[in-house]
């Protein structure tokens, strides 16, 4: 219920018009049924204006930084957060990561949509990196579609380390959803798993024309002189 009076009754109406964000491909997002959108990442904004221009509740899995800010601004970005279907996970690895994955069965076991950065983090320069292996095991164990999902041009209105969005147009793209089901059972297979997951940022990039680096986007940002988050 407060997911679905934030989004259209007070934060989406409000976005809506004041970004008029525009939509290609609406129709391959399942009107029922459980399903991955995996999108690429260039920007915090990418979190907000997804689940806006769809027609079903959506759950993204978000850092759990966002969550356990304090003072007013902790308040606030938690707060939002929580009004845009986000669930905060660990990303440090490990046990962690487990408990991310369950977190993601559950909300795909209820029917639900779960939105997912296979890259694992916003690209550092709007280029594609090479996908994390966790949506592929999701996809599998779940036995769900992935939708693919392009973002277009919300580095712009809210490039990293900016904090309020510039008033401007921002896009989406989703591109038929994928079948995986001929990999039934496979889930434990690495060489599966990456095989999956390569195929679905092959997707993305067909489908965003973004340029593409055989790389994981955390890697790149380790080199630059300052972390980007």
């Amino acid at each position: 219920m407060f997911y679905w009076l934030m989004k259209y009754v007070v934060i989406g109406p409000v976005v809506k018009a004041v970004f008029r964000p525009w939509i290609v491909g609406r129709k391959n997002v399942p009107a029922s049924g459980a399903a991955i959108l995996a999108s690429n990442h260039l920007s915090f904004a990418d979190s907000i204006f997804l689940p806006l221009v769809i027609d079903r509740p959506m759950s993204f899995l978000a850092k759990s930084d966002y969550f356990t800010g304090r003072g007013l601004k902790g308040w606030s970005t938690k707060f939002f957060m929580k009004a845009t279907g986000q669930l905060p996970i660990d990303r440090s690895g490990g046990k962690a990561s487990e408990a991310s994955l369950n977190t993601g069965l559950q909300v795909l076991g209820g029917g639900e949509l779960l939105g997912i950065y296979p890259e694992g983090t916003r690209s550092p320069d709007g280029k594609l990196y090479r996908g994390r292996t966790g949506i592929a095991r999701m996809a599998l164990e779940a036995k769900v579609p992935v939708v693919p999902v392009i973002m277009v041009d919300t580095d712009t209105a809210m490039p990293i380390g900016r904090r309020i969005p510039r008033i401007m147009r921002v896009g989406i793209v989703i591109g038929e959803p994928l079948d995986f089901s001929r990999y039934a059972g496979m889930e434990n297979d690495r060489y599966i798993l990456r095989s999956v997951t390569d195929e679905i940022m092959v997707a993305l990039q067909r489908l965003g024309q973004q340029e593409y680096e055989d790389v994981y986007a955390s890697t790149v940002k380790d080199r630059l002189p300052t972390r980007v988050t």
